[in-house]
């Protein structure tokens, strides 16, 4: 069942979203969920899906494998595409089921106090993960593009 729903999602993203949103949407599930990867290879294997220069934009970093100096504190890891248009409703179904894929997204919990929806917020989620670490998944608009957004917190981020 929740194959079928998966299936009926990335199908319906074509048919619902301009060719750069759909691009960003698919890239966005396929690269930003996997732990352990430098900006570079993030943007390698973005631009190895999409081509070059990417179709959208990327914030990429990971605190746990390299500075970041311009992060918030309590922030490990960010992962963010943005591209032209609303395509929230068609990002948000995608997202979904891409948490609900297995191995299942954490599971959700309190929005923890390091984020809060802004103008433009159509999704914003706090979900627990394994080992501690808390993640932020945030869909909105912003400037007129769509922004899709997982956060990483580290298992100590309430001592911050």
């Amino acid at each position: 069942m929740i194959r079928a729903f998966v299936i009926s999602v990335m199908l319906a993203v074509p048919a619902h979203a301009s060719a750069g949103a759909s691009e960003a949407i698919a890239t966005f599930n396929a690269v930003c969920f996997k732990a352990g990867q430098t900006a570079a290879q993030a943007r390698a294997r973005m631009e190895a899906r999409d081509g070059a220069p990417l179709p959208y934009t990327l914030t990429f970093w990971d605190k746990s494998l390299e500075p970041a100096p311009e992060a918030p504190a309590r922030i490990e890891r960010r992962c963010e595409v943005s591209f032209d248009g609303d395509h929230t409703e068609v990002a948000i179904a995608a997202l979904r089921a891409q948490m609900a894929t297995p191995p299942v997204f954490g599971t959700s919990i309190d929005l923890p106090d390091t984020h809060a929806p802004l103008t433009g917020t159509a999704l914003i989620e706090g979900r627990a993960l394994l080992r501690g670490r808390v993640a932020v998944v945030h869909v909105g608009m912003r400037d007129s593009q769509t922004f899709m957004t997982v956060d990483r917190l580290p298992a100590d981020w309430e001592d911050g």
